[in-house]
């Protein structure tokens, strides 16, 4: 199949748009047939809960093309997995994991031509959403929902691609609270962290770095990404917290840290600890890593870098996990699944 016509090494982080998307209807306790459709839009009734009550989520997950010419997908049982927590959590009818990867895979095989080609540096985008599609006017679960699954391709999730970005942490604005739902990926977290993202653009920098909405000492995640420090002593420092949400990305460089001689930790990491660190990045499906090359706290700035470049730690295991991606490197951890064409 001859691929379609686009500027595959120039691509931004973007919808661009395909030719199918997959639709499921779950009622009277079941999931139905899915329907591939060219319809890029819904329709929903006005008292749908989605609208009113938040009863929205969604994951996100790449596809990628292998020198081979085969087309694989990078851990796809775990986003399975958080999106059934997702549900769970907000009280969603639950959407199968064999159902979930059979969705998945036949997106991709009717968007076959949209996979950017080997080696142009961009990947499919694949977006699973459920949302609550029943009418509810009382604050309660709706009695109908919708799974579906779009497909985009993109290119960086910034727009310098992997070169350090600038961050500001955030005291006056909190994007998930403990015991909230900041631990699953519902679009509600997201809504949230707008107001203070954008204001940080406007004062320059890429993003922000929010704290511990308790007592405003520890750090939780950048706005669209987990976050981790490397320290002088060879440890990878991630935050350990309720209120975040577990990255498959980050679970896997933690892995991939450990590998390459460092020493991972999980744990609370008090803000003063930018200070301590060589190297700093974010981490997330969309971006894989994004270094850090500076962090302003209050009126001091931590910065890792002053020649624009990553730090070799950051690029080190930029490059491990995106060759595991992309079938360059062997895949010793079963995290890389060929998408069998029919």
């Amino acid at each position: 199949m001859s691929k379609a016509d686009l500027d595959w090494p120039h691509l931004d982080f973007g919808y661009h748009k395909t030719d199918y998307n997959i639709r499921f209807t779950w009622r009277d306790g079941a999931w139905g047939a899915g329907e591939l459709t060219t319809d890029e839009s819904i329709s929903l009734h006005i008292a749908a809960t989605c609208l009113h009550y938040g009863q929205q989520c969604f994951e996100g997950l790449k596809a990628f093309e292998t020198k081979s010419g085969d087309v694989v997908v990078f851990r796809i049982e775990e986003n399975a997995q958080r999106m059934r927590r997702s549900c769970h959590k907000i009280h969603m009818a639950e959407v199968p994991e064999d159902l979930f990867t059979d969705a998945v895979f036949k997106v991709i095989n009717a968007n076959r031509k949209f996979v950017p080609p080997y080696g142009t540096g961009a990947s499919l985008y694949i977006r699973p959403l459920v949302i609550g599609s029943g009418p509810q006017v009382g604050v309660k679960p709706a009695n109908e929902y919708i799974f579906l699954v779009l497909v985009t391709p993109v290119g960086p999730y910034f727009k310098t691609g992997f070169k350090p970005v600038n961050l500001i942490v955030v005291e006056d604005a909190d994007r998930a609270a403990p015991l909230g739902v900041g631990d699953v990926k519902v679009g509600g977290n997201y809504a949230a962290g707008l107001r203070a993202s954008m204001r940080a653009r406007e004062r320059g920098f890429t993003e922000v770095l929010y704290l511990d909405a308790r007592e405003k000492k520890y750090i939780d995640e950048s706005g669209p990404a987990n976050f981790f420090g490397i320290t002088p002593a060879g440890e990878y420092v991630t935050p350990d917290s309720e209120s975040i949400l577990p990255s498959i990305t980050n679970k896997c460089l933690i892995t991939l840290a450990e590998e390459a001689g460092l020493k991972p930790q999980r744990r609370h990491v008090h803000v003063d600890e930018i200070f301590d660190f060589t190297e700093a990045g974010c981490c997330g499906t969309a971006a894989v890593i994004t270094p850090v090359g500076s962090i302003t706290y209050r009126d001091r700035k931590a910065i890792y870098s002053k020649d624009g470049k990553a730090g070799p730690r950051c690029s080190e295991l930029y490059d491990k996990l995106t060759a595991i991606q992309v079938g360059d490197a062997p895949d010793n951890y079963g995290w890389v699944r060929r998408v069998p064409e029919k």
